[in-house]
């Protein structure tokens, strides 16, 4: 398949959204070619405020599932008509140009992989834990990096499991990891720090830690969301 014959369908799934929403869906339009993007759809979980009004004046597919990224983001894959999915939280910026270096990518038959990764603060402490995101290894991935994967690897691989409520991406990039050559692109993401200033960075960084321990020692989707539900307040 050509690289010009290549769409990419982005993926955004949203509760409660509306602060960033409209930043994000104007940031894309902008920062990337109409040729490139067949589509954008904001999978919304149950937004109790306008995330799904703002969405839809800006442009967006709109649709509604089950609350739950795995559940949401799962569910805009299969609306999707781009041959490249691109997952991509709301409060997350992707670099100039993502979709250039995205099809880029996928032309070097790279089917699966992600940018670098910022956070929009200046804590040195959230600087070294996001230059981590730099190494190729499936312990240094998340969700705030975003996501592109080829729409026939993506089924192939069954999509992301949605018996996990959090740490959804991480299991299923842990799956991409066995199946193809993961890619980090060079480019950073710019991602929101808001749940560190409200939680506490320090506090926050060490459960998470926990939580990924748990995951690589074995714990099951319930029991790393029972820990998340009951030390983490968003």
């Amino acid at each position: 398949m050509k690289n010009r014959s290549l769409k990419i369908s982005i993926i955004i799934p949203t509760l409660n959204e509306a602060v960033y929403i409209a930043r994000l869906l104007m940031y894309l339009q902008e920062h990337s070619s109409v040729k490139n993007i067949k589509e954008i759809i904001v999978v919304d979980g149950g937004s109790s405020d306008d995330t799904t009004e703002i969405a839809s004046d800006f442009g967006a597919m709109v649709l509604h599932s089950p609350k739950g990224r795995s559940k949401q983001m799962n569910y805009g894959a299969r609306r999707a008509k781009g041959q490249i999915l691109y997952f991509l939280h709301a409060d997350t910026f992707p670099p100039k140009k993502f979709d250039t270096n995205i099809l880029n990518a996928v032309a070097h038959r790279q089917t699966a992989g992600c940018f670098r990764m910022k956070f929009d603060s200046n804590s040195n402490f959230l600087k070294f834990f996001a230059s981590l995101s730099a190494i190729n290894h499936k312990i240094c991935r998340g969700g705030d990096q975003s996501l592109f994967v080829t729409k026939s690897l993506f089924q192939k691989m069954q999509g992301f499991n949605e018996d996990y409520l959090i740490l959804e991406d991480s299991e299923f990039i842990g799956r991409l990891y066995k199946e193809t050559k993961f890619k980090v692109l060079p480019q950073k993401v710019i991602t929101s720090a808001r749940k560190y200033e409200k939680c506490g960075t320090l506090r926050l960084q060490y459960h998470f830690g926990i939580i990924h321990l748990k995951n690589i020692l074995g714990a099951g989707p319930d029991q790393l969301y029972d820990y998340y539900s009951n030390k983490i307040t968003l």
